[in-house]
């Protein structure tokens, strides 16, 4: 029987030292990138390994699903990926690095074609454990699952733009599984609360900041804000700057969504307290002179420096030990705000505005917290109903 000829695409070859190799040079389709036409070419040890994989070129060319091999490193692919942010705050763009620093620290080298999901699981695993070390040999303190879920579903978002430019077959980034997130628990203050940490933040410099965050705005908000988005005439304060920590460092961004850009009519108690640290600034400023700072934040240090978010955060916390009530997160202001409203009767579509929400279904889903008097209330309530019922 005669020997089968080799298709087109297959040569046979024999090296210097004698050994068969079987060549195949096979069209890969269009470059997705450049639009050009692709070759693959690669050497196989026998002639039914060689035609097996011209058989799965064309294939996969015929698909539109050919992968063609890439010296393409993990390291160069998020940098791409970074650098073709155009779109994004400042801020996201942070997080983004941020998230990808570990990525980039011990897996940057490897070829992402050679990425294999037990490298991203024992990545993760590292991460938890905090067995990774920062530049200058720092240790790395153990990731929160949160954060761990925030890399990897970043990484997963690198490797899908590569298998859209057709350098990937597959994401391997989606294959991990996320860790289990335990959300902290939501508290709120009742109004008897509120009214005896605001009695407190009477005596304090930062207290008009203490009004403001349980007036709803964010921490970003409260840093963000300055003396120019206070209408003193028409009592309101307009909501249109953010001072976020990203990686630690303060950074000045765009209000979180659209909706957060909003006016909002101050109360009484705001209004004074605002009046209150504006004339204690302009105090502080005299006394100064030009080593005063900007300024131009209406929750600053004495010098006019704006403050660290996490400044804030850390005066919050002295403030409830100072009033005698319990300690709760600084964005827990932000849901007694909210919550209060609730308790109060006022529509959640209301709500829903000024806090600054996209939609009055995520503010009803996020922000109502039932408290123990309201509940006690409710009780009551059917209490009555029941008894009357029953002597009826």
């Amino acid at each position: 029987m005669a020997r089968q000829q080799l298709p087109p695409g297959i040569k046979k070859l024999t090296l210097a030292d004698g050994t068969i190799r079987y060549e195949v040079v096979a069209d890969a389709g269009l470059d997705p990138i450049t639009g050009k036409r692709r070759q693959t070419r690669k050497r196989y040890r026998t002639e039914k390994a060689a035609r097996d994989k011209l058989a799965e070129v064309g294939v996969a060319v015929a698909r539109g699903t050919y992968v063609a091999r890439s010296k393409l490193t993990l390291e160069q692919a998020c940098a791409d990926w970074l650098a073709g942010k155009h779109d994004i705050r400042a801020t996201t763009l942070k997080g983004y690095e941020q998230a990808l620093k570990p990525i980039r620290s011990e897996l940057g080298h490897l070829p992402v074609q050679q990425l294999a999901k037990r490298d991203l699981d024992d990545l993760v695993k590292a991460l938890q454990a905090g067995t990774i070390t920062k530049a200058g040999d720092r240790a790395r303190k153990p990731w929160s699952a949160r954060t761990i879920n925030y890399t990897l579903g970043t990484i997963s978002q690198v490797l899908a733009d590569l298998v859209a430019q057709g350098e990937l077959a597959r994401n391997v980034g989606a294959l991990i599984s996320r860790l289990p997130q335990q959300r902290p628990e939501m508290k709120t203050y009742t109004a008897v609360e509120v009214n005896k940490l605001l009695k407190a933040a009477t005596g304090d410099r930062n207290g008009h900041a203490w009004h403001l965050a349980l007036s709803g705005l964010r921490r970003g908000e409260i840093c963000g804000l300055e003396w120019s988005q206070i209408d003193w005439s028409a009592k309101t304060v307009t909501v249109s700057k953010n001072r976020v920590s990203v990686a630690g460092q303060a950074m000045e961004s765009a209000p979180k969504t659209r909706r957060s850009t909003r006016t909002l009519p101050l109360t009484p108690g705001l209004h004074a307290a605002l009046k209150a640290a504006r004339a204690r600034q302009n105090a502080e400023r005299l006394a100064l002179g030009e080593a005063y700072g900007a300024g131009t934040h209406v929750v600053c240090d004495e010098a006019g420096r704006v403050y660290h978010p996490e400044t804030i955060s850390d005066y919050w916390t002295k403030i409830t030990k100072a009033a005698g009530v319990r300690s709760i997160r600084l964005h827990d202001a932000r849901h007694t705000c909210g919550t209060l409203m609730h308790l109060e009767g006022v529509p959640i579509a209301v709500i829903s505005a000024w806090l600054g929400h996209a939609d009055a279904s995520f503010t009803m889903r996020t922000y109502m917290h039932s408290q123990d008097d309201a509940l006690k209330a409710a009780a009551a309530s059917l209490g009555a109903v029941v008894t009357n019922r029953d002597i009826g």
